[in-house]
């Protein structure tokens, strides 16, 4: 695995592609259709899925016509996302260390994922990829929290975090402070409610990478007491705010 892989997604995310597929929701429309007018997805156009994951977002952006380029540096997750969407092209490599050269892609999104990289680092891989014109969408699907058993189950999930980075944290803003390259990206939000099982729900946070790392006996008695705390119904709206951020090479 690339050092630049974090151990939590490094090892949750190997052992939990499955639920993490099962579990995890997709993204609205809106934020979907926002993406594909932002970066001009259309044929003949060609844009980069930094950290795919199973390909949950590339897989929505492929309608467009233009063509996905998904990145993704865990094995379990590339081959779910190879069974599941067979037509995207998957590059076993990180954000930090894209195989391509200058002008082999027309612009990129990183879904779920770009408080994983190492900021700069991939904001430079982006400034030499992508052209002058290039644009940047990052997405991601944040629970909402205003709802009581879902604060319920951030402050189980929260105490195993240790070092693990979040999207909450805003700390990967910083590499946007940083550049002169890249503009301020900006963000527009989207209500989402995903609805899905209660079996899915318990896949939804135990793919979380820092409960799926967790040894055995530990994963199940959070999944038991997960299930406790969902509605009681078979199923389970989950709501989410799905917040889209867009930036353009200056």
């Amino acid at each position: 695995m690339s050092p630049e892989v974090h151990r939590a997604a490094a090892v949750g995310f190997e052992r939990a592609a499955d639920a993490y597929e099962r579990g995890r929701p997709d993204f609205p429309d809106d934020a979907v259709a926002a993406i594909a007018s932002a970066l001009d997805l259309r044929p003949g156009r060609t844009v980069l899925d930094l950290g795919a994951g199973t390909g949950k977002l590339g897989r929505v952006l492929a309608p467009t016509g233009a063509r996905v380029v998904a990145v993704e540096p865990v094995a379990a997750m590339r081959r779910t996302m190879r069974e599941r969407a067979p037509d995207i092209d998957v590059l076993d490599a990180t954000a930090e260390a894209l195989p391509l050269g200058p002008g082999d892609a027309d612009a990129a999104v990183a879904a779920q994922a770009f408080h994983w990289f190492d900021g700069p680092r991939a904001l430079a891989e982006l400034t030499r990829v992508l052209p002058a014109d290039g644009g940047l969408a990052l997405i991601w699907n944040v629970r909402d929290e205003s709802t009581t058993w879902v604060r319920a189950i951030t402050d189980l999930i929260e105490p195993y975090r240790g070092d693990t980075p979040s999207y909450r944290s805003m700390r990967w803003r910083s590499a946007f402070d940083a550049t002169t390259d890249w503009t301020p990206p900006e963000r527009t939000s989207f209500p989402y409610v995903h609805v899905t099982t209660r079996d899915a729900a318990v896949d939804r946070v135990t793919s979380i990478s820092f409960i799926a790392a967790l040894d055995a006996p530990e994963r199940a008695r959070v999944a038991d007491e997960v299930r406790a705390l969902l509605p009681a119904d078979e199923e389970v709206a989950f709501p989410y705010r799905t917040d889209l951020w867009l930036s353009r090479r200056r």
